[in-house]
Formats: structure tokens, sequence, C-alpha cells
């Protein structure tokens, strides 16, 4: 597929950007409110677009050629559990996901997607949001499909699972099938690092790669509010630890031969993290260490967004 144009909201380090310009898509124009995330999008890709502003401030009308385009997209920042997500007051990523829906009247993209926690396809505590959802969308001649991806299901070595919605006007809407599987194995943590785990010539790189046969854990990409980067509460450094790897804190640099004859658990470092995000390897990423990281986990795996991409120009091409 080839001329296929998209706007991406919330776009962060730009994994389901990427995912969808190999799917075939060009972006006109992706957005986000960070400054370091507005910078990994230039490092990648200068011609990008790029637009540092908070959703909730954008007006679509200030531009002009966003409007008619095939694909609104967006990673949203997580919404809450589904144990919080009945509280009273309307936390920030709701609101973040009400205003992509509303920016549809405007921009009039053939298709959406949003992508987000499983809760948000299946959690009872969401009914309300979907039906928002459906009420805002289908007077304006979209059908929706919801559905729960797994990143792993997708070549990516972490067990990810992903809550979809796509929307596609209704001449379009029944040509959409979710993506299916793209593999029939699942990669493990040692298959993905082998090779950035040896670069510096660790000895035991080969012996700690075996014994890392699991997919990873879902990578959290944590609060700004906190502390530094760890890989996740504590089930999850839990099972990182079951792989050789200390899940509470990052290297600066992989294990070299002073480590050699070492029996601690190791650590990853942020470009590995990534790895395990499948970016490619050049994918850079700005700012320091920790704002690496939060960038990384919070972020689409693009093989995930190629995969929606794909289905989508599939149905938009009949």
């Amino acid at each position: 597929m080839s001329g296929l144009r998209f706007v991406d909201v919330c776009a962060g380090a730009g994994g389901l950007a990427l995912g969808l310009e190999q799917a075939g898509f060009e972006p006109v124009l992706l957005l986000d409110r960070k400054a370091v995330a507005c910078e990994t999008l230039g490092l990648n890709r200068p011609h990008w677009k790029v637009l540092e502003t908070d959703l909730l401030d954008f007006v679509p009308d200030e531009h002009p050629h966003t409007y008619d385009v095939d694909l609104l997209s967006a990673g949203l920042p997580r919404l809450r559990s589904s144990a919080t997500a009945t509280r009273a007051e309307t936390d920030e990523e709701e609101l973040l996901l009400r205003a992509t829906v509303l920016l549809a009247p405007s921009i009039q993209p053939r298709a959406l997607i949003i992508e987000n926690v499983p809760g948000l396809v299946e959690a009872a505590a969401f009914a309300p949001l979907r039906a928002f959802v459906h009420e805002e969308l289908e007077h304006l001649g979209y059908r929706l499909h919801w559905f729960v991806l797994n990143a792993a299901d997708f070549g990516v070595p972490q067990v990810r699972k992903q809550g979809v919605l796509v929307a596609l006007k209704e001449r379009y809407a029944e040509r959409f099938r979710p993506p299916s599987p793209t593999v029939t194995t699942h990669t493990s943590v040692g298959e993905a690092l082998r090779r950035s785990m040896a670069a510096r010539g660790w000895s035991g790189a080969d012996a700690w790669a075996d014994a890392a046969s699991a997919v990873a854990p879902t990578l959290v990409g944590g609060s700004d509010n906190r502390g530094g980067a760890d890989l996740g509460p504590s089930g999850t450094k839990a099972a990182w630890a079951r792989m050789g790897v200390n899940g509470g804190a990052l290297a600066d640099m992989v294990p070299g031969p002073e480590d050699n004859g070492r029996s601690d658990l190791i650590k990853l470092t942020d470009a590995q993290a990534a790895l395990l995000q499948d970016f490619p390897a050049d994918w850079l990423f700005a700012g320091r260490k920790t704002a690496r990281y939060r960038q990384i986990g919070h972020a689409s795996p693009p093989p995930v967004g190629k995969a929606l991409g794909l289905a989508v120009a599939e149905a938009l091409s009949g």
C-alpha cells in the first residue's frame, strides 16, 4: 500500500507510528505534549511534522492538512485499572481518550485506531466509556471493532496485551478483520538479547541467554512523578529474577569481561528494553536514561502497529 495518510496523537517515542509507516502509511502530523518524545521523533524521522502540544489543547482547524486523512491513530496513556476506574472524578487518561474520539468530526478520518489496556475492551468498569465511544462514533457513520492483541503473537519478545478499538466508516467496516498472529513460536528474552548481552565480551552471555528462555513480562514505563527506572512492580521483578535479571534498576552498559564469573543478577540497559519492545536497533531515544526508558516502556511495539496498519489498509483498499 502507498499514499495512505494518518494523524497520530500522543505519539510518544513513535512505536505505533513506526509500525504504521511500515504498513504503508505516511504521517501528516504527530503530536505529543512531552518535549523529549518530540525530540525522539525528530531524531529518527526529521521529515515528519511533529507538534509539541497537549492533545487537550489541539485545534484541528489550525492544521487543515489533517482533514480527511485515512487514519487517526492514538497509543494513549494507560487507563486506570478496573479497581480504580469507577472513582467519581474523571482522570486525565480518560480525558485524553475522549478527546481523541472527539477529533473525529473535525478530522473525518476513514478509520481510527485507539490502543490501550485490555480492560478498555472487556472490563465492566469501562462500559460507560465504551458507550460514550459508540455514541460519538456511530452517529458519524463508523462501525466499531473491539479486540485484544498480545504483542508476543507478533514476534515481540514480551507478553504485552493491548486493548484495541478500530473504527471504520461503514463502507469499509465489513472488510476489516483483526490481525492474525504472525508467529507460531514466541521469542524468548534470551533469543532477543543474546547478541547484545555478548557485545562487550561477557563470557556468561550464552549461558544467561539459554537460561532466559521465557518471554519477557510487560515492560512498565512508570510515572513521571516517582523515582528512577525499573522494570515493574514486585511480581514482575520476581519474573525477571527467574531469568537472571535484576528488575530494580537499569544498567548503563551491558556486562563485559570484568563481569566474568559473577553470580548475581544482571541489569538490562534501556537499549535492551527497546529490543524487548522490538524497536529497530538504530531507533534513537532522546533524554537521559530514565527518560529514555519511560518512553520505551510506554510505547506500543512497532510490529503490533504494523499488523494493525496492514489490516486497516486492506479494509480501506478492498
